[in-house]
């Protein structure tokens, strides 16, 4: 099973999300994935994901995390022993959400977004200062993020496999030509 996890104000429904889906449906494993919606809540999102994955891990779960799913990805690599694959991850959203903290839009719909100043304590809740086992973590990070800082996450997933992309940008709008080594590494079909 692969456990799918979007990014702030993102869904099911975003590009990084399909291209999993659609490469999954095409080879006959579509059972194979949970994508949830996410709560604009850390806590909530992940008790969420716990729940989701808690009758998969370790044995039959890894997870793909994209921009603040990865970093939720982290905790829960971290905590349940799984593999993880890291798409342009927020390694300190603490920094980059406080100017986020209030009512807004999710990216794919109209509904109202609210992310709350409380939200913040329960992202330091979370927070992941040191990667062990760095073999469980794939990381894709593109130096055009025009959100995040790729060299933060080179450095903080230090040791973990890594492909950093010359260029591209936060959504990595070339990641249908790197959805087959993703899934790869999910399944521990390559190291």
């Amino acid at each position: 099973m692969i456990l799918y996890l979007h990014g702030f104000r993102s869904s099911p429904v975003s590009f990084k999300a399909r291209v999993v889906q659609k490469a999954l449906e095409d080879a006959g494993r579509a059972e194979e994935l949970i994508c949830p919606q996410l709560p604009a809540s850390p806590k909530e999102a992940i008790d969420l994901a716990l729940r989701l994955a808690g009758s998969h891990a370790p044995g039959n779960l890894s997870i793909i995390g994209s921009s603040l799913g990865g970093f939720y990805a982290t905790w829960l690599a971290e905590r349940l022993g799984v593999r993880a694959v890291l798409l342009n991850p927020s390694v300190n959203p603490l920094k980059n959400l406080e100017h986020h903290v209030g009512i807004t839009t999710a990216w794919h719909s109209d509904e109202p977004f609210e992310f709350r100043r409380e939200y913040i304590d329960e992202l330091a809740a979370l927070r992941v200062e040191t990667i062990t086992r760095p073999e469980r973590y794939f990381l894709i990070a593109a130096t055009g993020d025009e959100v995040l800082d790729y060299r933060d996450m080179v450095a903080h997933y230090a040791g973990a496999r890594q492909h950093v992309i010359e260029g591209s940008n936060h959504a990595i709008s070339e990641f249908p030509q790197y959805v087959d080594d993703v899934l790869a590494f999910c399944t521990g079909s390559v190291a």
